[in-house]
């Protein structure tokens, strides 16, 4: 790992403890006690995931992941005393990767940091020429799989090929006859306006 893991916290025994974890498991880490402190760090050094807690003084959590994410798909991973499933749900709906409730298991946050650091470096290796991107879509050729918003969307063969075709050439118009060519091969549909 070349970059750093942003501990994003106003309480200083959490951010020192985690910390200690990360620091056990060969991470480097920058600790913020705010918001406003960890937007403008992200601007100062490569970042390759975010711990994130909610409740802070300022910007909070939601807000902060909201105006990450009009710039960055960095992995973030909110850790909130909000643990009911509503406060789960709008936490990953705002852009979050993942939610921890607290008071939570150390080894167990830890393992949801390399969880995430592994999939997202997975899936966005600029150098590889199966994986689309084009601004929230990640499509990876190899696998058929595809992800808006960091969540995996299920298509249909058809779907994959046709959206494949799309975004790998976002400033092409193609034809209806190109399309049903390279999306169905000789193979017409009966309605070629489906």
């Amino acid at each position: 790992m070349d970059g750093y893991i942003l501990i994003v916290d106003d309480d200083e025994d959490i951010r020192n403890m985690l910390g200690i974890y990360l620091e056990n498991e060969g991470f480097h880490f920058i600790k913020c006690r705010n918001a406003d402190e960890a937007i403008q760090t992200l601007e100062d050094h490569k970042i390759d995931l975010i711990l994130l807690d909610i409740m802070m003084p300022g910007i909070n959590g939601l807000e902060a992941c909201m105006k990450i994410r009009e710039t960055s798909k960095i992995p973030i991973i909110f850790m909130s005393a909000k643990s009911e499933e509503m406060d789960k749900i709008q936490g990953l709906t705002v852009g979050a990767d993942d939610y921890i409730g607290k008071p939570f298991h150390a080894l167990e946050l830890i393992a949801r940091v390399k969880a995430q650091l592994r999939r997202y470096r997975q899936y966005n290796d600029g150098n590889r020429t199966d994986v689309i991107q084009y601004k929230d879509l990640l499509l990876n050729r190899e696998s058929r799989q595809v992800w808006l918003d960091g969540r995996e969307v299920r298509l249909t063969p058809k779907e994959f090929d046709l959206l494949a075709l799309l975004a790998g050439h976002p400033d092409v118009v193609f034809s209806r006859k190109k399309i049903l060519d390279v999306v169905w091969g000789g193979e017409l549909p009966e309605d070629t306006r489906t």
